[in-house]
């Protein structure tokens, strides 16, 4: 049985070889300019010594561009699509159209993950988008377990779940959301709103304080809670999903490294034997409680959430 990947969100190059050493398999890295809600900036020297540093350990790397590309971008794809091809990246993530035409043309051979943060719902749509070429797709965060696992049954292409981190609840190609609350009066408030890190949006109606950054992107408001399904993954794991996404966006570098390590654990407890994965799972879980920042609770995200129609 083919081991389920761990793919991992490095902050620099230098948390490469330790997370490989940690048991990550692959990375997603990338620029502000061209990809979402990264964990760190890796500017094309960092993307090409990542690349290789993690093909010296036989690891992948996935570069990310998938932002939405406005008219004034579209002329930069191919530079950077051939950059991309030139370093021999593992795939490219994209969302937007136009990076998978750019890439037919310009790197026809480059393995393509389609991921468009919200619209991966379902197996019809992974598998009209892997017609089109993609090798993968990243299924949404807002759907269930049962969803995931009626998606990979179904699916002709690779299947990636993010397994643990903050997900984007709202994002806004405007940058003044912060300002457009301030002059609406709303309840809703901006703390540290014009520093880089550490800002949140209070909503004291639901007592919650969730994560806001503004980039080159927009304004990106992100979940007041964790996903942490380490304790869960037994049913994905006999599914056979390809890919266990660990989103570090906002995190601590020895943070992603200790959470990259109960990943590996649990997966390869469950590789060897599953009753031993089932033994060890609230162990992990309590492992990653004592670490977990304070202000960011974990939950189970979507995973159990009973399907609507």
């Amino acid at each position: 049985m083919k081991k389920t990947e761990l793919l991992v969100t490095p902050i620099t190059v230098n948390d490469i070889l330790p997370l490989i050493e940690a048991g990550a398999d692959a990375f997603v890295v990338g620029e502000q300019r061209y990809g979402l809600r990264l964990a760190g900036e890796f500017t094309r020297g960092d993307v090409q010594k990542t690349i290789e540093l993690a093909h010296a350990k036989g690891k992948k790397v996935y570069v990310a561009m998938n932002a939405i590309f406005h008219n004034e971008k579209i002329d930069e794809l191919n530079d950077y699509i051939k950059f991309v091809s030139d370093v021999k990246a593992d795939a490219i993530i994209f969302g937007d159209p136009a990076v998978l035409m750019t890439a037919r043309e310009i790197a026809p051979d480059m393995k393509l993950h389609w991921s468009t943060e919200t619209t991966g719902t379902n197996w019809f749509t992974c598998n009209y988008w892997g017609k089109k070429g993609a090798k993968r797709a990243v299924l949404a965060r807002e759907i269930n377990m049962d969803a995931i696992l009626e998606t990979k049954e179904n699916a002709e292409v690779e299947i990636e779940v993010q397994v643990h981190g903050m997900s984007c609840m709202f994002q806004s190609k405007r940058s003044l959301l912060g300002n457009y609350y301030e002059y609406q009066g709303k309840v809703l408030e901006i703390e540290n709103r014009k520093m880089e890190k550490n800002m949140f949006l209070h909503d004291k109606e639901r007592e919650n304080k969730y994560p806001i950054f503004e980039d080159e992107n927009g304004t990106h408001i992100m979940s007041p809670n964790d996903i942490c399904i380490i304790d869960e993954l037994q049913e994905m794991l006999e599914a056979g999903v390809d890919s266990f996404k660990i989103d570090g966006i906002l995190k601590s570098s020895e943070y992603i490294l200790a959470i990259t390590k109960a990943y590996r654990e649990a997966i390869d407890l469950y590789s060897k034997d599953p009753d031993a994965y089932e033994d060890k799972k609230d162990e992990l879980l309590a492992a990653i409680e004592e670490i977990q920042p304070a202000n960011r609770s974990l939950d189970t995200g979507f995973f159990f959430k009973e399907t609507v129609y």
